[in-house]
């Protein structure tokens, strides 16, 4: 059997599709590696009609993951945007939307907010001021409705994704599905047909999926969750993940500075100045503190 150079666009455990010629076949790694993201582009093998091995994962762009005390969970390959979906109600959680700024500059890929139910209109200046925190660092924030106002929605997303690989996460009832809906109208008969080729039965939102839009790009969905673990960022990769920190790295007494609690430190001196918000500070200390406790 030939060789086949394909894209994975579905993972759910260690079953994996891929698309290659224009055909989906279902695919195995060679052992019980499971290094494997969606978004990779792969060498495969074919040993059936719909079946491949993946022989080999060619070097990545990008790569997005998120990891704990043990594991590992990869998110998505060679991306280039990552689209953090926010709402109005339930309300968003701050560390989890901050882990996931932080994940995307250490990977370096570009971060945007959406801002979904905007038509919730009592709750919108609460939800706008505490988007104020990022949008302060210079990531953009586009405001949509997705049920109230879909052609807007699809009108202000669709151009920011198109000519992109592009990745949409967020917390479970922030509306994330309902906007995947929109930009891939046939996102459900998708979502069956890969469950079916995964053999995932009634399972059909537990999996990361890449979806092609309409005029180019692609766009990933990963599965809603509630934490976003950095324990793999070294020291010097999240000082430097933190936006608001750059302007002051370098300006720190001693040159080893964990911008902790050392004298004449640049970035504890920007925070007394409220030059960079205590809140942001103090994720930067937990990560930190995360990361000194990696077993795997």
């Amino acid at each position: 059997m030939k060789e086949l150079v394909g894209t994975i666009v579905a993972a759910h455990g260690r079953h994996y599709l891929a698309e290659a010629d224009g055909e989906k076949l279902q695919c195995v790694t060679r052992g019980k590696k499971t290094n494997v993201s969606v978004g990779d582009i792969v060498h495969l093998k074919k040993t059936s009609p719909d079946q491949a091995v993946i022989e080999k994962i060619e070097e990545r762009k990008t790569l997005l993951y998120r990891s704990d005390q043990y594991k590992s969970k990869l998110l998505a390959a060679n991306i280039t945007r990552l689209f953090i979906v926010i709402a109005t109600e339930p309300s968003f959680a701050d560390d989890l939307v901050s882990r996931a700024l932080v994940a995307a500059e250490a990977a370096g890929i570009e971060a945007h907010l959406i801002l979904n139910k905007t038509d919730v209109e009592e709750l919108l200046p609460r939800a706008r001021e505490r988007a104020a925190l990022y949008t302060n660092l210079g990531y953009p924030l586009h405001e949509v409705s997705a049920k109230r106002h879909p052609e807007h929605a699809l009108a202000t997303l669709l151009p920011l994704m198109q000519g992109e690989s592009s990745i949409m996460i967020g917390q479970s009832g922030m509306g994330k599905s309902s906007l995947v809906n929109l930009l891939v109208p046939d996102a459900d008969i998708a979502v069956r047909e890969i469950s079916a080729a995964l053999d995932t039965g009634k399972h059909t939102t537990t999996f990361t999926r890449l979806y092609h839009l309409a005029g180019g790009g692609s766009i990933i969905d990963s599965p809603g969750f509630q934490e976003f673990g950095l324990y793999h960022l070294t020291e010097g990769m999240l000082e430097r993940a933190f936006v608001d920190f750059r302007p002051v790295l370098g300006g720190c007494k001693y040159y080893n500075c964990r911008h902790l609690a050392e004298p004449q430190c640049a970035v504890l001196g920007a925070v007394g100045e409220g030059k960079i918000a205590r809140i942001r500070h103090q994720l930067y200390a937990q990560l930190l503190h995360e990361s000194s406790q990696t077993l795997y």
